[in-house]
Formats: structure tokens, sequence, C-alpha cells
């Protein structure tokens, strides 16, 4: 398995993205070294993104004022 090593910029993650994609049409097999390559990019995609595209919690005061705020349609 060739050097994997944590995800310091952006050219890293599009590059780890590019690798992980690779494994979306032949899913590798539990314990193999595909399998564990895939995991160990899974990993370090999860925490650069975590770190970088934060996701925040849904504010649910806001939903409690407007419960059908989020839900109707967009014409």
């Amino acid at each position: 398995m060739e050097n994997i090593g944590p995800i310091k910029s952006e050219a890293d993650y599009d590059w780890a993205i590019a690798e992980i994609a690779k494994y979306f049409q032949n899913e590798p097999e539990v314990g193999s070294l595909d399998g564990d390559r895939f995991d160990i990019f899974a990993t370090l995609i999860e925490a650069y993104q975590d770190k970088h595209y934060p996701i925040d919690a849904p504010d649910m005061e806001h939903s409690r004022r407007n419960p059908h705020a989020t839900l109707s349609p967009r014409k």
C-alpha cells in the first residue's frame, strides 16, 4: 500500500476523493488491503470535511416556531 498521510490541502483532499471514488463501483472486501485503504481514506476525508466544511446543527428553536418553514416546497 502506498504512503497515505493526513489531508493538509485542497489538492490532497481532491486526490483522496478521486482515490476513494474508485471503490464506489467495485466495493472492496472488508479486511482486504483495498478494504483497509478504503477505510483509511474514508476516515481522513471525514476528518478533513469536519474541520473545513462543518455543518451546523439545526436550530431547533427556529423549527419549533416555524414548523413548516423547511417543509414547504420552493416554487
